[in-house]
Formats: structure tokens, sequence, C-alpha cells
């Protein structure tokens, strides 16, 4: 494996400080530091660049360094989720190499509704569903019966998502589509709630897929009358997945064949959106076995120890050939090569 000066490329308050004795698993940098950390171990010369408000930062930082690839950490640009895709779409400009998913990926699944619709046109499940913009009346289309859940249009991680977020009625329904709004500033998509069981599903790769072992956010104890969602509290919350018994794992009670068909689901979820790099599909699989596709999520979470490096693992890829192995695609990719 050849030496490579890698450029991390994340936000300028998740840069890690050159003191690790600040570090614990609650830092808020721990994805940077564990990413820098083990690039460095592997042997590359890695800088890092905190990322604000400037396009110039990374450009005088690729001249200045001229490295063989950036690894992206950029979730948003300014705090915008769907502009992570114009980072990305100006590294290519640049013609520098860069990790994870490529400008158009981005752009199809950060789109909640967009990417339902392309995956139902090809016949994948997805939940019912509609979008209420900004300034529109909130009037509820009589195919979307309820419990209905209500999420940002564009947003990530969760945010905006709490046991609020399922309603049972129009009056709910108009109160939570004005939270998201005005609270997460964003468009919202109203989904038909499915009620099952949580499942992820890591691939990495670009034409030529590998897909890790079917996991599960299994929700513990929560309260009886509790929605059994994702929420912020249960995604980030350490005290309160350590107070409830939530946690993740290797899903369990899925027969072979049961388990091949939720990975060949996701491998055409990952190629009908066009990702490439690395993403997690999030499903819901119901107590009569269907399957729902929720989100698609490119360059997810990949801190050691999360969910995507720990189906990694299982799946035979240490942490470290991970990293190896995503920077190789990021390599390999070539945007001028696509039709």
């Amino acid at each position: 494996m050849r030496r490579l000066r890698v450029l991390g490329l994340m936000h300028d308050y998740l840069v890690p400080p050159e003191d690790d004795s600040k570090y614990d698993i609650s830092v808020k940098w721990k994805t940077e530091f564990d990413v820098k950390n083990t690039l460095e171990v592997l042997g590359h010369e890695v800088r890092v660049v905190g990322v604000a408000d400037d396009l110039a930062v990374v450009r005088n930082a690729t001249r200045e360094f001229a490295p063989h690839i950036v690894f992206n950490l950029m979730e948003n640009f300014t705090e915008v989720g769907v502009f992570d895709q114009n980072i990305v779409s100006y590294l290519e400009l640049l013609k520098v190499p860069y990790t994870g998913c490529n400008p158009r990926g981005l752009m199809l699944s950060r789109d909640k509704a967009l990417s339902k619709t392309l995956l139902a046109y090809h016949r994948i499940p997805v939940p019912d569903f509609a979008v209420f913009r900004v300034g529109r009346a909130v009037q509820r289309p009589k195919r979307l019966t309820f419990p209905l859940i209500v999420k940002s249009l564009t947003q990530e991680a969760s945010i905006g998502i709490s046991q609020a977020s399922v309603v049972e009625s129009d009056e709910k329904l108009r109160e939570r589509v004005r939270f998201i709004h005005h609270s997460v500033g964003t468009d919202a998509i109203v989904e038909r709630y499915i009620d099952g069981r949580e499942l992820y599903v890591g691939i990495v790769g670009n034409l030529t897929l590998t897909v890790f072992p079917v996991w599960e956010l299994n929700l513990g104890n929560l309260p009886r009358e509790s929605w059994r969602i994702a929420t912020e509290r249960v995604k980030w919350s350490g005290a309160y997945q350590q107070r409830h018994g939530i946690m993740s794992g290797a899903a369990g009670g899925l027969d072979e064949g049961q388990a091949e068909r939720i990975q060949r689901l996701c491998k055409r979820v990952y190629r009908t959106l066009d990702l490439s790099g690395y993403a997690r599909i999030d499903l819901r699989v119901t107590e009569d076995g269907r399957i729902y596709v929720l989100e698609a999520n490119p360059n997810p979470q990949i801190a050691y120890g999360e969910d995507f490096a720990e189906s990694a693992e299982a799946a035979g890829l240490a942490y470290d050939h991970l990293l190896q192995r995503i920077i190789n695609y990021g390599l390999a990719w070539r945007p001028e090569r696509r039709g």
C-alpha cells in the first residue's frame, strides 16, 4: 500500500485538537479524530482543514498540500444540508479525487421526496408520502391515513424527530408541519407510519458493491405508550440509550432468504439513486414480512464503533481496512466518465 497525502475536509468546529488526551467516545469530533488517527496509523500523510463558509479554504488547501485524495467529512455547507453536494462538485471542478458519494447521488438522496419518487417508479416499496412546502396550506391527501410521521424533507440524523413527530389527527399534523417549517427551517415530508423493525444495511462500492450484514436498531424498553421510532434522543443521547436499553447489532430472527432479499433490495436502491463510495440504507420490516425503504444515507456516520463500522467489522472488514477501501473507491471514481 503506497503512502498517500490525504486532506481531511471537515467542519471548522469539528477539527480535533492537537492534544488527543481530550479524546473520549462522547466528544463531538469523534468521527474526525477516528478517521485522522486511523489514516495516520495506516502510514498516510494527513492534513486536516476546517471549513466554515468560504470555499477559498478548500481551494487553498488543495493547492498547497496537493493531496492524492480528499477525505470528505462535510455534512453540509453554511449549515444547509443539501449544500453538501456543492462541496464535492467543487472538488470535481478542481479535479481533486474525494471519498464518499458523488454530487448526483447526494442530490437525489438528500431530497426524501425525490428519492422516494424514483424508488417507487422502480417498484421499490416506500411508504406513501406527501410534501408540505413552507408557506403552503397543510391539506392532507385522502390516501394518507393515520398514523403519520412528519420529518424534515432534507435534514438527516433524525433532526426534528421526536415522539411528537407521529400524529393521529389533522390538527396535530398541521401543528407538527409548522414545527418543521419554523424550527427546523425546511419543507416537511409526511409519511405513513410503518410499524415494524428498524433495519440498516451498509454498502460500499462504485460499480461493484459490497453489502454488509443487516443491522437492527433495537429500541429496547421504551415506555409502552411511546412510538417506536429513531428520535434525536434515541440516536444521539447515550444516557437515554442506556436508560431504555437501546442498542444496535446484527439483526436476529431473519431467515437466510429474507436477509438476502433485503440486501438485494438495498443494492437496487444504491444503484437507482446513483450512489457511490459508501452509504447506509434505512428500512422497516413489518410483522408480516413486508419491507419498506425509508431512506438512503450517503456518507453515513463512520466513527469507530458506530453502526456502519460495526457492520463492516461483522463482514470481516476491520476499521482501518474500511477506511482504506473508501479511499480506494474515491481514487477509482471518474466523474467525467459518467453518462
